[in-house]
């Protein structure tokens, strides 16, 4: 699509609700824009997003939630940002909306879209073959395009009639480690020679209070048996100072990495995520993880009713087996942690066959391009 040169300024809105989604939407803006310079671009934004051309509406920090659960401790906040793109969806009248994940929201705005005859993209889709299948039916009716990200998601879509295509999965394209494991642990304050645990407790704040507690007194435990070090990986939609307050009450030293993500990830010897993107990008750099989750009892159970996949941990789903270990609910315990680190730690033959299963996942997952891909898509549907 080349830059316009005439008559109105195409604009197009994009619509992310977390911190994952605030990553593969200033992928995604880089290329448009890098297609056609002149595109108005607006919505719901991180700060990945708010440092390109892009006019931020709402803040996707005031938008992150959980379970059902915790989602409606939010809802003042959901429902101002929903009322607030309402509004701008029925002003301004763009060409186009991009909607990335985060589906308790955006099928709602999809279809207040379509109601204005707005052309809707849906980049990264509801997992609808997961649980709750019957917004299969929503989506069939209010979105235009799915852009989906794991292979197995077009047949299924395409299977009811829905329009979807494979884009590959776009942390291909954005995770890299840049430098090396002494570079990277050195700017810590970290001792390259020693073990290291990276720590991704989560991108909400209540992951952190659900999830960060445990993790630190199973480092705890683990640093009174052996020699080792950890560090904790902030996400850019959590507070430094909530994390700072947890991590105070800690018997461990756990500095916090804010910058170069990936590089820290790739340093450590293994790795301690909450299941979400985290465990995706730890498998892209193909290192050994236990994965972790806790919700409130009530959305544990209502997910308990509606889930349809054996697995939790995307990793797991798209092997089609266990490949690496899952701690959910009562699961999660310090000293399984600390048990199941153990095993990664000393005995290699398991330590090697998990990372011989995470390179097979980083095939499933395409050759990259993603963002470019979808950028494509919306070419062609505002042409």
């Amino acid at each position: 699509m080349k830059a316009a040169t005439g008559g109105a300024r195409k604009q197009i809105m994009v619509v992310v609700g977390e911190a994952s989604g605030d990553v593969l939407g200033a992928e995604l803006v880089k290329a448009l824009l890098g297609r056609n310079p002149n595109l108005k671009l607006f919505g719901v934004a991180g700060e990945q997003m708010e440092r390109l051309e892009f006019e931020p509406l709402f803040s996707v920090s005031r938008l992150t939630g959980m379970g059902l659960v915790e989602l409606a401790g939010n809802a003042g906040n959901i429902w101002r940002a929903f009322r607030l793109l309402k509004r701008a969806l029925r002003e301004r009248k763009p060409d186009l909306v991009v909607l990335i994940d985060f589906p308790e929201f955006n099928l709602r705005l999809a279809r207040s879209a379509k109601r204005l005859g707005i052309p809707v993209l849906y980049y990264v889709s509801p997992q609808v073959w997961a649980w709750r299948r019957g917004r299969v039916r929503q989506i069939a009716q209010c979105v235009d395009q799915l852009a989906v990200i794991f292979p197995f998601e077009g047949p299924f879509y395409q299977s009811f009639g829905i329009k979807a295509v494979f884009v590959g999965h776009p942390l291909i394209d954005i995770v890299k480690a840049e430098a090396d494991r002494e570079t990277a642990l050195a700017r810590l304050g970290l001792d390259p020679s020693e073990p290291t645990i990276a720590l991704l407790p989560g991108s909400r704040r209540k992951e952190l209070a659900y999830h960060l507690p445990r993790l630190l007194r199973a480092a705890e435990i683990l640093s009174r048996q052996r020699r080792l070090q950890f560090v904790c990986v902030k996400a850019a939609t959590v507070e430094r100072a909530e994390l700072e307050r947890l991590l105070d009450g800690s018997g461990v030293n756990v500095p916090i990495a804010e910058e170069s993500r990936y590089d820290i990830m790739n340093a450590a010897d293994v790795v301690w995520a909450a299941s979400g993107t985290a465990t995706l990008e730890s498998a892209l750099l193909l290192k050994p993880m236990v994965v972790v989750y806790r919700l409130a009892w009530l959305s544990y159970w209502l997910a308990c009713l509606l889930v349809r996949v054996e697995h939790i941990a995307m990793v797991n789903i798209i092997a089609g087996e266990k490949v690496v270990p899952e701690l959910i609910q009562s699961d999660f315990q310090p000293e399984t942690v600390v048990r199941e680190t153990r095993v990664l730690l000393d005995e290699q033959p398991v330590r090697q066959r998990m990372i011989a299963k995470l390179a097979e996942v980083k095939e499933k997952l395409g050759a990259g391009g993603a963002a470019a891909r979808v950028a494509e898509l919306a070419a062609s549907m505002i042409a």
